[in-house]
């Protein structure tokens, strides 16, 4: 059964032409965090559209464009669409935009409250701010917080807290994603161990996932081989358990953190590196 996607902003009355116009006063917050973009919003037949770029990645939305066709996934929810078509097929079944996908200044522009509500974001509109409230992650029935990433150097270490929820639940997925076998404890050599090296792996990073108290509800740390092992490991603290791990997953997680930051979701804790 096909649904069209329908609603006026909260309290935004517009007097329309059939051309787009420019929304260069709107902001647009996800999270509480106000999103730069190079390309404004804009209202289209009484719809805000916005570029699907900017609001898709602080979703945690993963983009993939093939032959002219773009597919949005998270979690069990995958949608298609096409630019200049208003049917889009979610989860195998087909719906209506009231207003079609375009590119404009090499930017695709989707209908803004279409795309926050099929991935489960509230949405309002007050005093020319859009704002989006994404649903928090949950682990375990318990809800983060954050997640605090650490890393250490030759000197000193760094400790940064993401905070956006859908960037916190793409890396949290990503982890359990990708986890390879599970293996036996190797000898390895966590950060309280240096400067003596014992073992056949070093710890690269430490993740911890935040409850509302600043407590670590679960924990993953990353191991690079110090020898001819070759390869990556991922220790899952909490429960104990040690696996062969993705080098391009982690990449990603390590991007997913580098877009946190540049769109205002990441907060340096401490930085005692020289």
């Amino acid at each position: 059964m096909k649904k069209v996607f329908s609603g006026i902003f909260l309290g935004l009355i517009l007097i329309m032409t059939s051309s787009p116009a420019y929304a260069a006063d709107f902001q647009i917050k996800v999270d509480g965090v106000t999103i730069a973009s190079d390309v404004n919003p804009e209202v289209k037949s009484n719809r805000t559209m916005v570029p699907l770029r900017v609001i898709s990645e602080n979703l945690g939305v993963n983009v993939v464009w093939t032959d002219a066709q773009i597919t949005l996934t998270k979690k069990d929810i995958q949608v298609t669409l096409k630019l200049n078509r208003n049917q889009v097929v979610k989860n195998g079944k087909t719906e209506l935009l009231d207003v079609e996908p375009y590119m404009k200044n090499n930017r695709t522009f989707v209908p803004m409250r279409f795309l926050a509500e099929t991935f489960g974001s509230n949405i309002t509109y007050k005093n020319g701010t859009v704002t989006v409230e994404t649903q928090p992650l949950f682990i375990d029935g318990i809800k983060v917080k954050a997640l605090q990433y650490e890393y250490h150097m030759t000197l000193g270490g760094v400790v940064q807290q993401i905070n956006g929820n859908g960037y916190n639940e793409a890396i949290y997925n990503t982890f359990i994603k990708n986890n390879g076998s599970k293996i036996e404890a190797p000898t390895y050599n966590p950060w309280n161990s240096h400067p003596i090296p014992v073992g056949d792996y070093d710890k690269n990073a430490q993740f911890d996932f935040l409850d509302q108290d600043s407590n670590s509800i679960k924990r993953f740390d990353i191991y690079f081989s110090t020898g001819d092992l070759g390869g990556v490991l991922v220790h899952d603290i909490t429960a104990n358990h040690w696996y062969v791990y993705s080098d391009t997953a982690r990449l990603g997680i390590l991007q997913l953190i580098d877009t946190a930051s540049l769109n205002g979701f990441v907060t340096v804790m401490s930085n005692t590196v020289p």
